[in-house]
């Protein structure tokens, strides 16, 4: 039933070249990561703040709820605002989520029980918030002639809580076992999500919080920071067209999945792109150039191959430049705490004592 998830647990389907790069370029983003965050603690609060923001009202904007842009800020940041309607309420909720999320991500865990959870807190007062559907419902779609098509015809609802045990199954399995690379089973559950559609309404937000959720426990964190859900309205048409022609054959496993993995892992990277052009203008505090190189060099040396390069040193090291990463060397070298071992920008590097 967990279609995707099961075709990499034979280990027969070859990445796609294109899911290589971006599997390569988040690597080296979350390599980096750790060294954004040290950046102004005054300027990554505002942009944690923003981003909780964004997200919460591009992923319900997204399915069509939406709110006043003069009642966001009493909506989102009154500790308990009074709603006009059912459309703040669910924005309200979101916001819920994102901030359980945000704040407990390393002991929440991926169990049916966390996914109803998320759906209640999303879905505010309505009757089966929570609930996962007791009739067959498939996904249409409708235009302004009055016309429709049935997108995709999702599990039926008889079958749904099977399918949806098996599929948090799975993905611990595969987490466990290593069928595919981390990121790319999580796109590849948020696909046999979608298409199992387990609620009545609410999947895509849900499905976007447990993208976020599962990014952070993979330790891939820039959601915090930049709103993934803007960047998926940004690219709505894509986000459609993808899950589309990712979904065509889902049943009889005979999917494609790669054109909606792809653009999963294109949004995370244009959020981490977009994070380090934000972080890269914040001036660093004299001195701090320097402990970030001493910073790389550590980590480095902890490596079981304990070595390293200057270039690997550089990419450690985001906003410094090649002089200053061989003037700290030089330092280093000259009072005994590290040694080179060759010559040119090859040589290896290592820690002494």
């Amino acid at each position: 039933m967990t279609r995707t998830l099961r075709q990499f647990a034979t280990g027969q389907i070859p990445i796609h070249p294109a899911t290589a790069w971006y599997l390569s370029d988040l690597g080296e983003f979350r390599g980096k990561q750790e060294l954004y965050t040290r950046q102004s603690p005054q300027r990554l609060k505002a942009l944690r703040e923003h981003a909780l923001i964004e997200s919460a009202v591009s992923s319900n904007r997204i399915e069509g709820v939406s709110v006043e842009p003069s009642r966001v800020r009493a909506v989102l940041a009154a500790p308990r605002p009074l709603f006009r309607d059912r459309d703040e309420e669910e924005v309200r909720g979101y916001r819920d989520a994102l901030a359980w999320i945000h704040q407990d991500a390393a002991s929440i865990p991926l169990t049916e029980d966390t996914i109803k959870r998320l759906h209640t807190m999303t879905r505010g007062q309505i009757w089966d918030a929570g609930q996962y559907k007791n009739k067959d419902g498939d996904i249409i779609e409708r235009h302004a002639d009055g016309s429709e098509r049935v997108r995709f015809r999702t599990v039926p609802a008889h079958e749904t809580a099977t399918a949806m045990a098996l599929l948090v199954a799975e993905w611990c399995r595969c987490l466990e076992e290593r069928w595919a690379p981390s990121l790319l089973a999580l796109a590849a559950f948020n696909l046999d999500f979608l298409c199992i559609h387990p609620f009545r309404d609410g999947n895509g937000r849900v499905s976007r919080l447990l993208w976020l959720l599962q990014s952070y426990q993979l330790g891939y964190e820039v959601g915090r920071y930049i709103s993934l859900e803007r960047i998926i309205e940004q690219h709505k048409g894509r986000y459609y067209e993808t899950l589309e022609q990712s979904s065509q054959g889902w049943h009889e496993g005979k999917h494609d999945p790669w054109p909606y993995i792809n653009f999963v892992l294109s949004v995370m990277k244009e959020a981490y792109r977009e994070f380090a052009e934000r972080v890269g203008e914040i001036k660093a505090p004299r001195g701090a150039k320097r402990d970030q190189v001493l910073e790389g060099i550590k980590r480095l040396a902890a490596r079981p191959r304990g070595g390293f390069t200057i270039s690997e040193l550089e990419q450690t090291c985001p906003g410094v430049s090649r002089d200053m990463v061989r003037r700290v060397l030089r330092e280093q070298q000259a009072a005994g705490a590290v040694e080179c071992q060759g010559r040119g920008t090859a040589a290896a590097w290592r820690t002494k004592g």
